[in-house]
């Protein structure tokens, strides 16, 4: 099993515990990168995927690296569409 495999298993898992890192692979590896937007983009990231040119945003969180459950389920939904 890839790592990609395992990191989209454990995110249908719905874990309490996912963290920022892990979302930022797996983005990775469905194409996605994150886009700088101004001096300091906040909590507020925006990635980007250039092949399908689509656009998505999720709330980085602080002070911690543990995901909010609605960015979970957020990344499930982007997923299922490119799967």
């Amino acid at each position: 099993m890839s790592a990609k495999d395992k990191l989209v298993k454990r995110l249908n898992g719905s874990p309490k515990d996912f963290t920022w890192d892990e979302l930022m692979r797996l983005l990775g590896f469905y194409g996605f990168e994150e886009k700088q937007t101004g001096k300091t983009g906040g909590s507020r990231r925006k990635f980007f995927n250039e092949s399908t040119k689509q656009v998505i945003h999720f709330h980085k969180p602080h002070p911690g690296t543990i995901v909010k459950m609605y960015v979970i389920r957020e990344l499930k939904e982007l997923l299922l569409k490119h799967a």
